[in-house]
């Protein structure tokens, strides 16, 4: 692709040679003759001297590059867009796979992709180009909207119902088993159904291994925009907010509310019957265990206000080394104790020197 077309796709400032020829994208450091890169981190622009690529997409107002440039106000977003420009494209051709076990009145939209080894339930529908790869499963009743992409070994339980240009890695399952159980006198426990709703709005993404928890009332939801990355567990009856983000290993307790624009860091725990507030973020390895008002910033466990947790972590190292010199005072002042006579922990207020 010639530099100028780039860059016209791209919605940005050609300042160079237009009638280079693109023919991938690469990092800073990997680039060659051929290559667009990118810069969006201002620590990476001294990198810029020694590139070798053809071409950069870099910030207004940046330093000139080696090669020619390509300014955009979002770099980091015009640099997702070059990448999906040069992608290869692997989407399956529409049809159907013979070795499928497809119920007679399923409904198949125009133009879908049913690979090998899918089983789809009576009463299912599946909307126009969406693209099922082999060994998934889609129960009887489920939905599933247009432009979808399910990958390989996606469990999509029934009645569920997915959304428009929903994304689900390998290994989603959604619609499993909400975790309610009663005790029963004898010690035993009786499972409560787990029969309810679980909806995926549009345009969500779920990443590999993630599951989404059917309650036994109400709904389990995520709405609209929500991304999600791997090995997260969404508990029965949770809500997830729109635009939310969450990194691997997040788990959200049963019947919490997530708000909008959420950024859950790695390994996040949140408790269940929580409130988290729109735009709220908790750090990486976060424990949650009260409602967070919008906005928010916490960290730590139990989470609370990040830069308190920051200020606490850096004494940590030195709590043994506080530790002795307490025991060191302390010993000082019962030495000080006229007579030996037992004296208040602080002193007595009686005494006129005190």
């Amino acid at each position: 692709m010639k530099l100028r077309d780039l860059a016209a796709r791209l919605e940005c400032r050609l300042e160079g040679d237009g009638d280079l020829e693109i023919v991938r994208v690469a990092s800073i450091h990997d680039a060659g003759p051929g290559d667009v890169t990118f810069v969006a981190n201002r620590k990476y622009e001294k990198a810029l001297a020694t590139t070798r690529a053809s071409a950069v997409i870099l910030r207004a107002g940046a330093p000139a590059a080696p090669c020619s440039v390509l300014r955009s106000d979002e770099p980091y977003l015009a640099f997702a867009h070059a990448v999906g420009i040069f992608a290869p494209d692997d989407r399956p051709a529409p049809g159907v796979h013979p070795m499928t076990a497809i119920a007679a009145d399923v409904r198949l939209g125009a133009g879908v992709s049913i690979g090998a080894f899918v089983a789809v339930g009576a009463g299912a529908s599946i909307g126009d180009r969406t693209v099922v790869y082999p060994n998934v499963t889609i129960g009887p009743g489920a939905r599933i909207g247009d432009d979808c992409v399910v990958h390989a070994n996606v469990s999509i339980r029934e009645r569920v119902e997915v959304g428009h240009r929903v994304v689900l890695q390998d290994g989603v399952v959604l619609g499993g088993d909400g975790y309610g159980f009663v005790r029963r006198a004898d010690g035993t426990h009786e499972k409560i159904p787990q029969v309810a709703a679980v909806v995926i709005e549009d345009d969500v993404e779920l990443g590999a291994n993630t599951t989404v928890d059917r309650p036994a009332v109400g709904e389990t939801r995520i709405k609209a925009g929500a991304k999600i990355d791997n090995l997260v567990q969404v508990g029965h009856g949770v809500t997830i907010g729109r635009n939310a983000l969450m990194a691997a290993q997040v788990g959200i307790s049963g019947s919490t509310s997530v708000g909008d624009d959420v950024v859950f860091g790695g390994q996040v725990g949140v408790g269940g019957h929580l409130t988290i507030g729109d735009g709220a973020i908790a750090v990486g390895q976060s424990g949650v265990t009260n409602s967070l008002d919008p906005g928010a910033r916490v960290a730590g466990y139990p989470a609370i206000d990040n830069q308190t947790w920051r200020r606490a972590s850096v004494l940590f190292k030195h709590l043994p080394e506080l530790k002795r010199r307490i025991d060191a005072l302390e010993a000082e002042m019962e030495a000080l104790r006229p007579g030996g006579a037992e004296a208040p922990p602080y002193g007595n207020p009686e005494d006129p020197t005190r």
